[in-house]
């Protein structure tokens, strides 16, 4: 590998610095209140790698991840992606970089429109970019689908048409159409059955592999984070109480939020390893 590609693939792609999301509560008495979701968090993600945010519910993840994704806008602090804060683009920069980084959310039937048909589904992002012929959107749509395990016959099928695990998919391909650097996976597994589950982390891991993409994943479920994770972030009232590589953490946890969830997992392996499901 040349010198340049390898200091490339040294600098994370992803960088957050003491990120603040702050909202206004009103009381009972009529008076504001200020909560803070996120309070202080840092940290990065390298190039192909898998950073896993473990919290209970609560704990900030969501907000978390729809502020790295664009969908809100911090109170303070600083999202750094390839080099770039985004938070001081103007609005037109920042939806080119939103392109990069795209959330695929716990429940698909929250993202996928229930009256379109999944070709229809796929194909939007590319219909919204208006760079490509109708042709080579339908080739695009096929190789995507493809890509993500689906067979033709589901193309003129409707979400409600379709299982939990092959909506999930359908989200997944829908991410992948602009070509993305960054997936924040939110809860994307917690909703499909055991089996299920497997079948898509195995493919989440396949197209990592395949693409050299970075992930966030949000998850509440340690025994997840330990198949998929190359960094553990564990997070609590908003603010990160523990973080570092999946081995270290699973094995020599230092936070008592941090074991409480490690023991909330019953007979859980705490050796770091590639899945195998």
């Amino acid at each position: 590998m040349k010198t340049d590609e390898r200091k490339e693939n040294m600098q994370p792609l992803l960088k957050v610095e003491n990120l603040m999301k702050s909202y206004t509560k009103w009381k009972l008495t009529g008076q504001p209140e200020q909560v803070r979701a996120v309070e202080g968090v840092s940290f990065s993600v390298c190039r192909g790698n898998t950073l896993v945010l473990v919290g209970e519910s609560g704990s900030g993840k969501s907000t978390l991840a729809f502020c790295l994704a664009c969908l809100e806008r911090p109170t303070s602090g600083s999202i750094w992606f390839e080099g770039t804060d985004i938070l001081k683009l103007s609005e037109k920069d920042r939806r080119v970089v939103r392109r990069q980084i795209q959330l695929i959310f716990q429940d698909p039937a929250s993202s996928l429109n229930p009256r379109w048909t999944v070709m229809e589904i796929v194909t939007e992002p590319l219909v919204l970019q208006g760079s490509l012929s109708r042709a080579e959107m339908t080739s695009r749509v096929h190789a995507l689908l493809d890509q993500v395990d689906l067979s033709s016959d589901v193309e003129e099928k409707l979400p409600s048409e379709l299982s939990g695990g092959q909506r999930q998919r359908v989200a997944i391909a829908r991410a992948l159409t602009l070509e993305p650097k960054l997936l924040i996976l939110d809860e994307a597994l917690s909703a499909l059955d055991c089996s299920v589950q497997a079948q898509i982390a195995n493919l989440l891991v396949e197209l990592q592999d395949s693409l050299a993409m970075s992930y966030v994943f949000i998850s509440h479920d340690f025994a997840m984070a330990a198949h998929l994770a190359d960094e553990i972030a564990v997070m609590s009232h908003g603010r990160i109480v523990e973080q570092g590589s999946a081995g270290k953490i699973l094995k020599e946890p230092k936070s008592t939020v941090t074991r409480e969830l490690l023991d909330a997992v019953p007979l859980m392996s705490f050796s770091h390893q590639a899945p195998e499901f």
